[in-house]
């Protein structure tokens, strides 16, 4: 089943998550994954890159998580797992769009957990560290080098470490957390 809505199109998000309770019978969970970062300076930062980053890695996950809300709320209940990241706690040194992004991630989830908790709809976010993906891979080796070499579990993150973070909190094994930001970072900035 492949949908390919604007995800800051509230309607077009609207019509697609429709349509994957008709086919499914419910829309039970929602996993907001989308996201694009940069390393521009700010110096050389344009209005229209920050503009992308804003829209697609905060904008779509309210729009997505408005739609996706008022599905789980006829349902009695579901789960929203927004994709945050460590630099939404400790920022970064240039392209500042993107942990601009993740701080407002991370304060959405806690206050959507606190308002959608009567619905009995869960609300949480996973901050990744570094992880060994494509985003880590178009980072030059020496920067990814430093990055990683003060993780104290002494090792890269990889895919299905956060995939297991988001198992975790979708299932109901996760049914009393609401409202966090799991680390899943190796412990590499406590």
């Amino acid at each position: 089943m492949g949908i390919w809505p604007d995800l800051c199109d509230p309607q077009e998000v609207a019509n697609a998550f429709a349509s994957v309770k008709e086919r499914f019978g419910s829309f039970d969970i929602l996993a907001n994954n989308a996201g694009i970062s940069s390393r521009t300076s700010l110096y050389e930062y344009t209005l229209e890159e920050f503009s992308k980053i804003l829209d697609i890695n905060l904008k779509a996950v309210f729009v997505c998580s408005q739609a996706a809300a008022r599905l789980m709320k006829e349902n009695g209940g579901g789960v929203i797992i927004n994709a945050s990241s460590m630099v939404g706690e400790y920022g970064q040194p240039s392209g500042c769009g993107y942990p601009a992004t993740k701080f407002a991630v991370n304060g959405l989830t806690k206050s959507l957990a606190r308002e959608l908790a009567k619905d009995q709809i869960r609300v949480n976010a996973v901050a990744p560290g570094v992880t060994n993906t494509d985003m880590l891979a178009a980072l030059p080796k020496e920067m990814v080098d430093r990055i990683s070499s003060g993780i104290p579990l002494g090792r890269l993150g990889q895919p299905v470490d956060i995939a297991n973070a988001y198992l975790y909190l979708a299932s109901d094994m996760a049914s009393y957390v609401t409202g966090i930001v799991l680390r899943v970072d190796g412990a590499a900035m406590n």
